[in-house]
Order: C-alpha cells, then sequence, then structure tokens
C-alpha cells in the first residue's frame, strides 16, 4: 500500500472511533482533500498520523484537532487507560489505586476530564472528579488532601488558545509532585499498548467514579489563607489593586482565599475576569506575553491602583506589576526573577523569625537542612538569600516537578512565574497562594510608607544587583532551534559582547549538580552567566542572561548591570539569530 494508502487507512480508522462529532468532521473533510488531490491536505495528514503526542515528563500538550499527534478524545481516552494500567501495574497486592481529576476552563477540558474519570473507573480504579472547573494548583492540593495515588489536570496552561493538555502528579511518596522519568516513559508504553491493542470503543467504561466533595475546595481556601500573617490593622493599608484571570479560572478561588485571610476585594478587569476558551482579548493568554496585560494597565490608571494581580488561565503562574512613570503604560511588570528575589526573602525571613521562636521556647533544630529552590535558568539571586541567612540552596533542571522535589524545601520559583511559597500545602507552582504572599508583603510595607519597589532596591543593597534579560526567538520549523543548538556546541564563543567567555558547561552531558538537559550554560569572565535551551512547552529556543554587582553604591550597581545585560543581548541576539 502507498504512503498516502496507509495515511488514509489510519484516518478512516480513527473516525470509526472517534466520538467526537467536530474532530471527526474536520479529519473527514481533510481525507477528501488528500483523496482529491490536495497537497496540503496530504502534508496535514501526515503530520497528524506519521508520529503521536509523546506523554512527557510535561504530560501530554497540544492543539486540539483528529489524529494521533493532537489532542483530541481518542489521545485522551488512550491516556487515560495507559495511565490506569501503570497504577495497576505498580500497585500492592489488593491495593485499589485511585486518581482525582481537575480540570480547567478550556475547550474540552471537562470533556476529557469527565472521558479520563469513566475510563480511569471502567478500568476498576477509585475515580474522583473535582466539582467543577477549577485552578491546577486546587488539583495539586486534592492529589495530598485526599491521599490519592495519581491526579491528573486538564489543562494547557497559557499555552494558545486551540491547544490543551493532560498533567499527571503522583501521590505516595512523590508528595503530589508531577512525574519525573522514568514514570513518564513506563506511562507512554502503556499508552502505546492501549492504542495498538484496537479502537477505544473497545475500552470499557464506568459512570460510577465519585464528585470531589466541595470540602476539598475549602480546605484549599482555608490552607491558602493562612499563609497570610498579617494583622487585620496591617491588611487594613493594603494597596489598591487590580486582578486579573486572562480568562481563565482563578478569579473565584482567589476572591474566596482573599476573603478568608481578611483583604478587600480588588478591582478586576470585567472583560477577563470569567472563564472564556475562546481567549478573546489577547492573543497569548500568557502574562509574560507582550499586550496580555494591558487591560489590567488600562483598568489600573482608571482606579488608580497601586498593584496588579495577574493569574494565567489555570491559575499556577502569577504576573505582578508596580506603577512606573517611565513607562507608557504607566506601569511595569516585574520579571519572575524579581518576584521570585522578593517571596525568597520573604520566606528567609520568615524561616529565621521561627528559628528565633523556636530557640526561645527550647525547641529542636529541624531535618532536613531547611532549602531555598529554583530552576537553572532562574536568577543566582536567590543563592545570594539563602548564603546570607544560612540556608540550603539548590538549583534544579527546568520545570516545577524537579523544584517541587528539593528536600527540605521553604520556597522555590523558576523565572516563568511560577512559585511555590507553602510546599507543606501542595507541591506544584501556585499563583493563588504566591499572590496572596506578595499581597501580605506589599500591605505590610505599605504601612510604613513603602512599596515593593522599595523593597527591591532594598534587597538591591543588602544582596547586591541582579538583573535579567531574555531572548525568546520563535520558530515554526523545530529542526532550527536544534540546528542552533548544534551551531554553539560546534563553535563555541570565545566574547560575548566583548566580555571573555570563561567556560561552557554543556547539560547534555550531564554535570555534579545536575542530570542530563538540552542546556548551555556560559560563565563569563565578569561573573555574568548566559543559559541557552530549547523551551520545553512551546517553538521556542530560549537564552537567559543574568547579571550581578556588589560594588559601589545603589546606583551604581544598578548602572552596571544594566550596560551589561544589553551588551551581552547584543551579543547573544547576533549568536542565535
Amino acid at each position: 500500500m502507498s504512503e498516502r494508502g496507509e495515511l488514509a487507512t489510519a484516518a478512516h480508522e480513527w473516525i470509526a472511533q472517534d466520538p467526537d462529532e467536530e474532530t471527526r468532521a474536520e479529519l473527514t473533510a481533510l481525507v477528501a482533500g488528500a483523496e482529491g488531490g490536495d497537497e496540503r491536505a496530504v502534508t496535514e495528514l501526515a503530520d497528524r498520523f506519521s508520529t503521536r503526542l509523546t506523554f512527557g515528563t510535561a504530560g501530554l500538550r497540544g492543539a486540539i484537532a483528529a489524529g494521533p499527534n493532537r489532542m483530541n478524545r481518542v489521545l485522551v481516552a488512550q491516556a487515560a487507560r495507559g495511565l490506569a494500567d501503570f497504577l495497576l501495574e505498580r500497585a500492592a497486592p489488593g491495593e485499589v489505586p485511585s486518581v482525582v481529576i481537575g480540570y480547567d476552563g478550556r475547550k474540552n477540558s471537562e470533556i476529557f476530564a469527565r472521558d479520563s474519570a469513566e475510563l480511569i473507573a471502567g478500568a476498576g480504579l477509585r475515580a474522583v472528579l473535582l466539582p467543577r472547573l477549577l485552578p491546577t494548583p486546587v488539583l495539586a492540593f486534592a492529589v495530598r488532601h485526599l491521599d490519592v495515588s495519581a491526579g491528573v489536570m486538564v489543562t494547557a496552561s497559557h499555552n494558545p488558545p486551540n491547544d490543551n493538555g493532560y498533567k499527571v502528579y503522583l501521590g505516595g511518596a512523590d508528595q503530589g509532585s508531577q512525574i519525573i522519568s522514568p514514570v513518564d516513559e513506563q506511562i507512554e508504553a502503556h499508552i502505546v499498548r492501549v492504542a495498538s491493542a484496537g479502537p477505544i470503543t473497545d475500552l470499557p467504561r464506568s459512570s460510577g467514579y465519585e464528585t470531589a466533595p466541595e470540602s476539598v475546595f475549602e480546605a484549599y481556601v482555608h490552607e491558602t489563607a493562612a499563609v497570610s500573617w498579617l494583622p487585620a490593622a496591617e491588611i487594613g493599608a493594603q494597596p489598591r489593586v487590580v486582578y486579573t484571570a486572562m480568562h481563565g479560572v482563578g478569579w473565584e478561588t482567589f476572591s474566596r482565599v482573599l476573603g478568608a485571610a481578611g483583604f478587600i476585594e480588588p478591582d478586576v478587569v470585567e472583560a477577563q475576569i470569567r472563564p472564556d476558551a475562546r481567549f478573546p482579548t489577547v492573543a497569548f493568554p500568557n502574562p509574560e506575553e507582550p499586550g496580555a496585560l494591558d487591560l489590567s494597565y488600562a483598568a489600573a490608571r482608571s482606579g488608580g491602583a497601586q498593584l496588579i494581580i495577574a493569574n494565567d488561565p489555570d491559575a499556577d503562574r502569577l504576573a505582578i506589576a508596580v506603577p512606573d512613570a517611565t513607562s507608557e503604560s504607566g506601569f511595569r511588570r516585574l520579571s519572575g526573577n524579581e518576584v521570585g528575589a522578593l517571596l525568597g526573602w520573604r520566606a528567609a525571613e520568615a524561616h529565621a523569625a521561627s528559628m528565633r521562636a523556636g530557640a526561645a521556647a527550647g525547641a529542636g533544630s529541624a531535618t532536613p537542612r531547611p532549602m531555598l529552590a529554583c530552576s537553572v535558568v532562574s536568577s543566582p539571586a536567590l543563592a545570594a538569600v539563602a548564603a546570607s541567612y544560612g540556608l540550603g540552596f539548590q538549583e534544579t533542571l527546568t520545570g516545577f516537578k524537579w523544584v517541587s522535589r528539593v528536600p527540605g524545601l521553604l520556597f522555590g520559583y523558576e523565572e516563568a512565574l511560577g512559585y511555590l511559597v507553602n510546599p507543606q500545602t501542595l507541591r506544584d507552582k501556585d499563583g493563588i497562594s504566591a499572590a496572596v504572599t506578595l499581597l501580605a508583603l506589599a500591605s505590610e510595607l505599605a504601612v510604613d510608607g513603602f512599596t515593593l519597589d522599595d523593597q527591591l532596591d532594598r534587597f538591591s543593597e543588602k544582596f547586591g544587583h541582579f538583573g535579567s534579560a531574555q531572548i525568546s526567538v520563535r520558530v515554526t520549523d523545530l529542526s532550527l532551534i536544534e540546528s542552533a543548538m548544534k551551531r554553539l556546541r560546534a563553535q563555541p564563543p570565545t566574547r560575548i559582547g566583548g566580555v571573555s567567555v570563561a567556560s561552557i558547561d554543556d547539560l547534555a552531558l550531564g554535570s555534579a549538580d545536575l542530570p542530563p538537559s538540552d542546556i548551555l550554560r556560559i560563565r563569563l569572565a565578569d561573573g555574568s552567566r548566559i543559559m541557552v535551551r530549547p523551551s520545553g512547552t512551546e517553538p521556542k529556543l530560549k537564552v537567559y542572561i543574568d547579571v550581578s554587582s556588589t560594588t559601589g553604591k545603589l546606583e551604581k550597581r544598578k548602572k552596571f548591570v544594566a550596560q551589561r545585560l544589553a551588551e551581552l543581548e547584543t551579543g547573544m541576539r547576533e549568536l542565535v539569530s
């Protein structure tokens, strides 16, 4: 049979098992076009059927469409049964594995979640579906709160509107963290076996799954509100806030947590406050993307707000913006590294205070050693905080599945707006608990007439001024990213932006402190650092530049860092463009 014939056969077999009328219809039309000689349709079919979305440590993520290389009900059914088989295989004799399933407001999220619940229950496991669309942190919390074997969150986080995804968490010894290797490969092997065994119509389903009680949500609200340490008098100094949910599911949960903690409800960006799978007001529903916060800036200007809080659509990330008279919008979004530095400093201070109180009461020392942690591409600023407070510090590979697993973790973050301020409650980034902690800090500062910008200056005076820049090269052809990484390895630079290269670590070969990963770490003679890696979730090559200074007064430190960042950014753009 010809390649076109094989593609057509595979497509017809897919159509026969697909329960989704929309994806069935669009694939039928695509097959008709290919059979009629439309070369673009043939190319599209080949892209969809010559491979499949691989279940990795980030689970599954892709555009919603028919075919094994897209997100759809067939693929989700195979994934759900594959996960069930994996859990049954590793279960102790007589144990019935259990899975809690959550979903956000994206297209097909609830459908994918209910399919998963029916198929997991049909495989003989206990399946528990969260009562409605809720943020990812609630699902991550529920894995530990319900003491289940695993959790599934149906979300594509901040990806483009037509994407969806499937994230898996493990309970037990994994404490509700996202999966890591080799678990992803083991689950993938089961998924492939399910896909090879026959159509999903042969898989048993059951409506005997449970719906989680509202008490799970209430417990998350209670535990998250507890991260605020402020008395009522200081909460009364709360700056005026504008909040946006970015068309996602964060608002209901965030507002409940604020109320439980005693904070004043913020102004909201009405056009973005309710879940809307179309994401009509943003090109990308990601607070990091240009233009994503424009409506928040407008609302803050008109309402006289001093602080903007933004969650991404599944509310596991947090963006913060503060007034800036030099900006055209009147506001400046703090970088993930700036927010991470503020929250990390606050965590270190809180731990030091608790140790002093414990020493006064005669309490013993904590074990394991209390740690601050961040991803390897995040700012070295957190290491300076840890050193100053006598805490441990650990860099991890990118991805919160690594940060959350650090033993003795007090606080962890990654520069892509992910923060974990309460690891005793859940083991994933949480944009809601981080927002409450940041708001408490801003309110505490306001009592004495200070702002978050003032606190950043204090940080720079105490620990040194740290500055970061990032370059993202978006591509349509993923081979261009591979080519760029090969070129840098084959022809390593000796100078960047006029500064000599001191060393280059190829982390693909592994290192003493990190497992192998496709990352280049470039250290410069002046102490600056550059990291280069492919994005794990988007078609981008990413470059991270970090510069610091402890020389002179604050303004001198800032001037040096800004100038050196500009020079290194120019140099790296020449290398990767």
